[in-house]
């Protein structure tokens, strides 16, 4: 009995040796915030506010070569602690075939990714400080003509096809979120110097029958020396005139000095319920020491949700101390 024990563990610590182990690795980054932001007409009692969030990653390496990795955030910006558990992703790493992924919670569509990509110095787009619940009485304003965006949303993407052209798509079902699911296609090609072309288009499901519709998005951008430019435009098409939107913007940015920039951001979104245009103007700046980020937005908008009654025309700021760790 005893020399068959033996010959048993002997056989399995051999295909124990034989089996190939493949490293993981685990990782934790973090930042943390603190913002101050006004604006007129405002009555937001405290204009501070803060957000502190750590992402977890850990990958591991198949057999074959593909990786499998998975993310999962943890953010206070949300507030309520249900929702703090953010931004839950699984990815499959192909090599040339691409990446495909599952994303669980807070992600954006292959046309949402790209919705806004005009160059600021603070990362932010046109009209991020302002909001409709700070104004007594304001409406709410337009941002970006995006597509379908939910959770539970499977992705994929491709750098490798040829070279300096990206492309990648994206599915979100039929939910709560969506009555019929959506789907979302986009192509960037970088292949000139300093030079990227875009174009991406999707569908925003929302509502069953009239509430379907059709987005898309053209942009270019150039970088000249300590300059950066761009220009986007998109459109949004309903089952009639009034449901159907137009948007443009530019920017340009900066680079005084490796650690500090400035921008100057435009937009303007052509609603089709609306006989005015909604227009924001976006003064930036950043400044980088090290781990540590303070960025600076002024924004002046008129005409807030295609809106002509004057508390709709409005000024803010907003400047921000940021860390990563």
């Amino acid at each position: 009995m005893n020399n068959l024990k033996k010959i048993g563990l002997s056989a399995l610590a051999g295909s124990l040796a034989a089996m190939s182990v493949n490293a993981a690795e685990l990782t934790a980054t973090g930042a943390a915030s603190l913002t101050f932001a006004n604006q007129e007409g405002s009555t937001t009692g405290n204009a501070y506010s803060m957000n502190d969030s750590i992402t977890f990653k850990g990958s591991s390496e198949l057999d074959n070569g593909w990786a499998i990795s998975t993310s999962f955030l943890l953010d206070n910006s949300d507030g309520v602690a249900g929702s703090i558990f953010d931004a839950r992703s699984l990815s499959i790493g192909m090599n040339d075939l691409g990446t495909l992924s599952f994303e669980g919670d807070d992600a954006s569509g292959a046309m949402g990714a790209v919705d806004d990509v005009m160059p600021t110095a603070s990362g932010d787009e046109t009209w991020d400080v302002l909001g409709a619940a700070d104004t007594l009485g304001a409406v709410a304003e337009v941002g970006a003509l995006g597509s379908a965006n939910s959770n539970n949303m499977m992705k994929y993407s491709n750098t490798t096809i040829v070279d300096g052209l990206s492309i990648s798509a994206s599915y979100v079902p039929s939910g709560t979120g969506e009555a019929e699911s959506s789907s979302d296609f986009a192509i960037a090609y970088t292949g000139y110097d300093n030079l990227t072309v875009g174009y991406a288009i999707g569908e925003d499901n929302a509502v069953a029958g009239t509430g379907n519709f059709d987005v898309d998005t053209v942009y270019v951008t150039y970088v000249y020396d300590s300059v950066k430019v761009g220009y986007q435009k998109s459109t949004k098409d309903g089952n009639n005139a009034t449901n159907s939107d137009d948007f443009m913007a530019y920017g340009i940015t900066y680079t005084l000095t490796p650690d500090i920039s400035i921008g100057y951001g435009y937009s303007e979104t052509d609603l089709g319920s609306s006989t005015v245009d909604q227009e924001t103007s976006n003064v930036s700046f950043s400044y980088t020491m090290g781990g540590m980020t303070f960025t600076g937005s002024f924004v002046d908008q008129e005409n807030a949700g295609g809106s002509t009654v004057a508390v709709n025309d409005r000024k803010g700021y907003s400047l921000g101390l940021a860390f990563a760790f």
